[in-house]
């Protein structure tokens, strides 16, 4: 073989290697701008429901597309395409109003034109209270993290999705608020972890349909202790294996 074969050899196999990677790369982007995201939790607001350490796949289909389902939202175009509304009930991740870089995880309690209020710890929609039902007590502190044991009350919504809140605080500053009124094209949401929780009663206020990324779907990895997926040496000790592959309530 001449060297001006190997040389033309090396540089077709560099070529190769060159156009396999950009098309995996082209794929992988495709796969998170229009059909899953992989997240993980970064805080506490939404426990029970979800823990740090959680790592999930948010559905990108569930809401439609607007610039936030690309990476670093270009304004490309505004509003959403092929949008869909978001259920009662629904947990979503969104783009923080105050600052679209930031992604928040909540639930969805209140649609646009609904008034929603605190009262006493209890949700009321459109003056009607939501039902919740105490349904005992928590003293793992990985779930609650405290070490102490904290009130559950299951919470049932006008359509009928149920999931479990947290009640670390009797009459905190969430408990009892003023009567929002979401506006048209906006959601209210809002932390399982209601004494917890960032969330429409306060800096986050109401969330645009705009800012929707979608939909949390299922739990497919969950370690604690702060640990990295990456450290497999921990897995044995901190993984969560009863959480792995848990649909999201």
């Amino acid at each position: 073989m001449s060297v001006a074969e190997k040389t033309q050899k090396k540089s077709g196999g560099l070529g190769e290697t060159i156009s396999v990677i950009v098309q995996a790369l082209l794929l992988a982007l495709v796969i998170r701008t229009v059909f899953f995201q992989p997240f993980s939790i970064p805080s506490g607001s939404m426990r029970p429901t979800l823990l740090e350490g959680d790592y999930l796949f948010v559905t990108k289909w569930a809401y439609g597309y607007s610039k936030h389902s690309l990476p670093f939202s270009p304004p490309i175009f505004s509003g959403r395409i092929w949008g869909a509304d978001p259920e009662r009930g629904d947990v979503a991740v969104f783009k923080f109003p105050p600052n679209p870089s930031i992604d928040y995880i909540k639930r969805i309690v209140g649609l646009p034109g609904d008034r929603i209020q605190m009262k006493g710890g209890q949700l009321f929609i459109n003056g009607e209270g939501v039902p919740r039902v105490k349904t005992g007590e928590i003293t793992n502190p990985d779930i609650t993290e405290t070490d102490r044991p904290v009130e559950v009350w299951r919470e049932t919504l006008p359509n009928g999705v149920s999931y479990d809140t947290l009640d670390l605080t009797p009459n905190g500053v969430g408990d009892d608020t003023r009567e929002f009124v979401v506006p048209q094209g906006h959601y209210f949401a809002m932390g399982d972890n209601r004494d917890n929780s960032s969330d429409s009663r306060f800096s986050v206020g109401f969330v645009p349909a705009e800012n929707l990324v979608g939909r949390a779907n299922i739990i497919f990895f969950s370690i604690a202790g702060g640990a990295s997926p990456l450290e497999v040496w921990k897995w044995p000790s901190q993984m969560r294996a009863s959480r792995l592959f848990n649909w999201v309530e």
